[in-house]
């Protein structure tokens, strides 16, 4: 008897959306409005065309754009044509956009104009890829050097066909973890990874105070170069979600979107959430900010800020991951026993990492292995097990093996876990600020200056002292007027009633006029600690 072996990959994990939600639409700026149908005919036209250009199955294309629709089209066509989705970062500069495109061995890009004349300049370089497919949002064709060079539109209105059934275990995606010192690490995912991953969000994200459905409209405000945009293409395709594309992130645009486009649900790095909130004129759009849910990630979700979003009618509420994980292992939602909390006392659960999503089995363990009490103060290393990790960096089994020492994920990052099983991230192993011996959470310390009136960013880091090893500095951009004295008291209060200790004070306050950022929009802790150390 001859049966059918199915597998986990993105053609079948979208078999029915077009009979599902055919007429749900795709919006990019005011640029192109379309239906799912729609697009997923232009899906199958580019698999097409990809095809016809020479791509085979393996091939590595390139992606170097904004948030757009062609970026979106990209993210389904290359893995299911049954090449690998590179998402190049164009944030890095172009040193480092050439070595991850060599390294991950490109062979074809897709390239908006603008980025164009940045690959033009190194030209001879570039002697390994086999194409260059251009495209531009304000002319019909794209002129350039590159060579050979192909139009992108030509290529989608090739003869539509139907995607091949690509092996689960296929790669389907590589990109480069935004690596602050050194070079970059390459980490892959296979089809399997990510219809496994998309199905798993779409499950969890339907608890409260989420409680998303197909009426929600999407904006995910995570680059899409940065881990899949957290997969949310996948899940708004899959849940049926209208889904917005901003392009270029820019504040009046994005409140713009949120409220000619009614907008429901966003992901995003607290950054972005304080640019929003301090966008000039954001008053005017508060009546389009209520009810607006949004998951913070890439960083702790300050309770500060999740407080300032609140007074908007805001709901911002924490999630954890990182690249090697897809990125998702945990969101915030309110559990059995959190939903019976009252506002005030949920908070702290909603902006802590939360919970881990379904078939994630994620632990906090001590230096011997041993999971840690849930007492909310013992700290350990998250370490995970999901079906949607990375087997290790590309060509680099040194660090891979470290990555999976015993047969975990580890992420490097320092955790307790409160009575109810919620996660709390108290730090990077590497950012961790060691004094006398003993670990100063940071991020316990950050959230507590948060909340301080006036108080904008915030970021403590460890600089050497010669009594103690090292002492902490708390960084601090303002909104309004706040001063040292405001601050050492809020902290005090603090230590009276046990939520920090007395040693894990700032020595000093440091007022900045901007946060130092990574190439994924994170604030850049040793790029502090070297302006701290020559000033």
């Amino acid at each position: 008897m001859e049966t059918y072996n199915y597998q986990l990959n993105l053609k079948n994990l979208f078999s029915n959306t077009k009979r599902l939600f055919g007429s749900k639409e795709i919006v990019y700026r005011d640029i192109k409005r379309y239906t799912y149908s729609e697009f997923l005919d232009r899906v199958n036209g580019l698999c097409a065309g990809l095809q016809e250009i020479g791509v085979k199955k393996g091939d590595v294309i390139g992606v170097l754009d904004w948030d757009t629709t062609t970026y979106m089209e990209s993210y389904f066509a290359i893995p299911m044509s049954g090449a690998v989705m590179h998402t190049v970062n164009i944030r890095y500069p172009p040193e480092l956009i050439y070595l991850t495109m060599n390294h991950a061995g490109d062979k074809y890009v897709i390239v908006r104009d603008e980025f164009v004349p940045i690959l033009e300049k190194s030209a001879p370089l570039f002697d390994f890829i086999k194409g260059w497919i251009t495209y531009s949002d304000v002319t019909k064709k794209v002129q350039t050097l590159l060579s050979p060079h192909y139009d992108y539109d030509d290529l989608v209105k090739s003869t539509k066909c139907e995607p091949p059934d690509v092996d689960e275990n296929s790669q389907a995606t590589v990109f480069y973890t935004s690596g602050t010192t050194g070079m970059p690490k390459g980490v892959t995912f296979t089809h399997r990874n990510l219809f496994l991953h998309t199905l798993s969000l779409v499950a969890f994200m339907k608890y409260p105070p989420l409680s998303l459905t197909d009426t929600d409209a999407f904006m995910s405000l995570v680059p899409m170069f940065h881990v899949h945009s957290w997969g949310m293409p996948y899940v708004a395709l899959l849940n049926g979600n209208k889904y917005v594309l901003p392009g270029k992130y820019e504040p009046q645009v994005l409140l713009g979107l949120l409220k000619k486009e009614k907008v429901t649900f966003s992901t995003m790095v607290p950054s972005i959430l304080y640019m929003i909130l301090n966008a000039p004129n954001v008053e005017e759009f508060r009546d389009y900010l209520q009810g607006w849910k949004v998951i913070i990630g890439g960083a702790a979700l300050p309770r500060g800020l999740a407080e300032k979003a609140k007074k908007f009618g805001i709901m911002a509420i924490g999630g954890y991951g990182l690249s090697e994980t897809c990125p998702v292992l945990t969101i915030a939602v309110k559990n059995d026993q959190a939903i019976r909390l009252s506002e005030d006392e949920v908070m702290d659960y909603l902006t802590s990492a939360g919970l881990p999503v379904p078939m994630a089995n994620v632990k906090v363990i001590d230096s011997s292995g041993k999971e840690v009490p849930w007492d909310s103060s013992t700290v350990g290393e998250v370490v995970a097990r999901a079906p949607w990790l990375t087997q290790g960096y590309y060509l680099d089994p040194e660090k891979s093996q470290e990555l999976w020492r015993g047969g975990w994920l580890h992420t490097g990052d320092l955790a307790v876990i409160d009575k109810l099983g919620y996660i709390h991230i108290v730090d990077r192993e590497k950012d961790a600020v060691k004094s006398g011996g003993e670990f100063i959470p940071t991020l316990i310390v950050e959230n507590v200056l948060s909340e301080v009136n006036g108080v904008n960013e915030v970021a403590v880091v460890g600089i050497p002292d010669e009594k103690w090893g090292e002492r902490p500095v708390a960084f601090i951009t303002k909104k309004g007027e706040v001063g040292e004295r405001e601050i050492y008291n809020h902290l005090d209060k603090y230590v009276q009633i046990g939520r920090i200790q007395k040693w894990w004070i700032p020595d000093r306050i440091v007022f900045i006029e901007t946060m130092p950022r990574t190439s994924t929009n994170k604030v850049d802790k040793k790029e502090l600690k070297r302006a701290f150390s020559g000033s």
